[in-house]
């Protein structure tokens, strides 16, 4: 049993590996920094804003939480508004980026 556990994060770590590498990181960047640091700033949050900084984060978070910001499954006025524009692709572009970064 423990090594299909095993075995399952593995697998898991090596497809969450796939989806940030096939992200271009470059688009991300881009798109961070026109929108994104704003507030969040790129390695920290920008000086008067009470928002999160991002760097560093996990991928698979990221992703989730831009998503449920624009399905609006996930409560925020600004951020429903922000990530109602944010394609797919722009979502894990965003989300390669950030999680990149060392905070």
């Amino acid at each position: 049993m423990r090594l299909l556990t095993l075995s399952g994060a593995l697998m898991l770590n090596l497809l969450l590996a796939q989806n940030i590498s096939a992200a271009v990181i470059y688009a991300g960047q881009e798109r961070a920094a026109a929108v994104c640091s704003q507030c969040h700033g790129i390695k920290t949050p920008s000086a008067d804003a009470p928002f999160p900084p991002l760097a560093g984060r996990d991928f698979a978070y990221l992703k989730s939480a831009l998503e449920q910001y624009r399905d609006k499954t996930r409560k925020s006025d600004i951020m429903n508004a922000i990530a109602g524009s944010l394609t797919d692709n722009d979502i894990s572009n965003v989300a390669a980026y950030y999680s990149g970064l060392k905070p």
